[in-house]
């Protein structure tokens, strides 16, 4: 290597070192959540528009939302935390010292990659979406959450308050940097798992939506694209809020919980090791 090529190095490897603008980290957020609600909502678009149960069904909808939080994770990660939900930002900015000043970027960045995300869906499926319903009144499901029968408003709003508190909780348990967490770049693949979970334990009453930018984005793009339903239960229920609301409370509540019965508790990391603690 010459001189000039050693000097031509350097100020790019500075430039490398240097912390994500925000900018930067609201590209990544909305690529992040892009990447997550393609493979969800995908999926649900596949399952749904296959009657026979050939290309999946249920587990293969749960499986596919957690791969989709992992791979969304991996990619936003390196540069904003991959916070990916507003749900985790708030709850991050409450207990964590996430600035404030970011909260309301971060949400609109996530809010709008599932917007564009939930489009590609919609046109790319849009031929066997109206194969399977024509008049676009059954298939809503495919973007957004609602309550299954007979589930009522109120147990849907706990539902999801109590899914999204065990999100937060475990999420922040998992990126603890005293808690032992994952090694070896494993947290994404953790946090995926936790979602493949909450999509299999919790998702009977509401659909686990646990996140209000996956569920408003999609609702708004499945709704100036013809689902005029959008934003109603099938009795014509407003239930676009729910989504929202309670998996704020829920964050709040999960995170709060961990800084309650785990935080505080954890040792220093230059605590002495006690015999039998792993």
């Amino acid at each position: 290597m010459t001189n000039s090529e050693a000097s031509t190095d350097r100020p790019a490897a500075t430039a490398r070192s240097k912390e994500p603008s925000l900018f930067g980290e609201l590209s990544a957020e909305f690529a992040g959540t892009l990447i997550l609600i393609l493979f969800g909502v995908g999926v649900v678009a596949q399952v749904v528009t296959t009657p026979d149960g050939s290309k999946g069904a249920y587990d293969s909808i749960a499986w596919s939302w957690g791969f989709g939080v992992m791979l969304g994770v991996y990619v936003a990660g390196r540069i904003s935390g991959a916070h990916l939900n507003p749900a985790v930002t708030l709850a991050l900015a409450v207990y964590d010292g996430f600035p404030w000043r970011k909260v309301g970027p971060f949400v609109l960045a996530q809010t709008l990659g599932a917007f564009v995300a939930a489009l590609i869906v919609r046109v790319t499926y849009a031929d066997k979406i109206r194969a399977v319903d024509p008049t676009l009144t059954e298939s809503k499901g495919i973007f957004s959450t609602f309550p299954a029968d007979p589930v009522s408003i109120p147990t849907a709003f706990l539902d999801q308050i109590v899914g999204t508190a065990i999100l937060v909780f475990v999420i922040m348990a998992l990126v603890h940097p005293r808690n032992k967490g994952p090694l070896a770049n494993m947290t994404p693949f953790m946090i995926g798992i936790l979602v493949v979970g909450i999509g299999m334990a919790w998702g009977a009453n509401a659909g686990y939506a646990i996140n209000p930018a996956r569920d408003f984005g999609p609702r708004l793009a499945s709704w100036i694209t013809g689902y005029d339903g959008a934003w109603v239960t099938g009795d014509g229920t407003p239930y676009w809020w729910l989504p929202i609301i309670a998996p704020l409370i829920g964050g709040l509540v999960g995170g709060g919980l961990f800084k309650l019965l785990i935080d505080r508790y954890i040792p220093a990391e230059d605590a002495p090791q006690e015999v039998g603690r792993v």
